[in-house]
């Protein structure tokens, strides 16, 4: 399973945009639009959710939102706000309704979930864009996917990302503990670091805690100070944007 995305700055093109997929053969239920929405109706969810992620959630129908992909999700998302998810792929992946949504769908959509760049969705919500997703097996069709969605007027995630860094590097590179030089030197691990720590799976979690997963993913990296240094700043950032490991229910 591989993932397709793009960013929109208007929502009426990222609904064309995820109808257009659509009718290249990819299921629906592998697909999903996310944008800013009003703060409509909301349940709590239940215990147990990962740290800054959906605060809430209630069910809304496709009509009443304007979204072409049948019935769609309202969520809270702590330093993001309100967002709309088509179907129940963006409530997973937003972290709102845990175990009782997940477990409708296919253990390898829920594998499949694009958690590590959770963050650039999130940057392009706040800033009020749109992002459509889909989770697609076959190379070849994700190859037209992308096309479809660049010819559509998507950003891709990868120059979301760059966009992303390049808002926050002269920040970064000016606090740096050993100075400008050495930042440019450590740029590429320092970066890393702070990505790693945005990952849906580090949030509010202590180093200790994260460690294992960490050498998992990015091996004798993460025992260089300028990634541990990158994953503190990163753990900073998110604490700052308002979704810490201490956050309340809305009901």
């Amino acid at each position: 399973m591989q993932t397709v995305a793009g960013v929109f700055v208007r929502r009426t093109d990222a609904e064309r945009a995820a109808t257009a997929i659509e009718t290249l053969g990819i299921s629906r239920d592998h697909i999903t639009v996310l944008a800013p929405g009003a703060d409509t109706q909301h349940v709590p969810t239940q215990e147990g959710e990962p740290a800054g992620m959906g605060a809430a959630l209630g069910a809304v129908t496709g009509a009443a939102t304007g979204f072409p992909l049948g019935a769609t999700i309202s969520l809270l998302i702590p330093g993001v706000g309100a967002v709309i998810a088509s179907g129940l792929i963006g409530a997973v992946l937003l972290g709102a309704g845990g175990a009782a949504v997940g477990a409708t769908l296919e253990d390898s959509l829920v594998n499949g979930l694009p958690r590590d760049e959770l963050f650039i969705y999130e940057d392009a919500l706040r800033r009020g864009h749109c992002v459509v997703i889909a989770l697609v097996e076959d190379d070849a069709l994700a190859e037209t996917a992308r096309a479809t969605l660049a010819g559509a007027g998507a950003e891709s995630v990868d120059a979301a990302r760059e966009r992303w860094w390049l808002g926050l590097r002269s920040a970064e590179q000016e606090q740096y503990v050993d100075g400008s030089h050495a930042f440019e030197r450590d740029e590429a691990l320092y970066r890393c670091g702070f990505e790693a720590a945005l990952g849906a799976d580090a949030r509010g979690r202590a180093w200790d805690e994260s460690l294992a997963g960490l050498r998992a993913r990015h091996g004798a990296d993460c025992d260089t100070p300028a990634f541990r240094r990158g994953w503190e700043r990163g753990q900073t950032y998110q604490r700052d944007l308002g979704a810490g490991p201490s956050l309340r229910k809305t009901a």
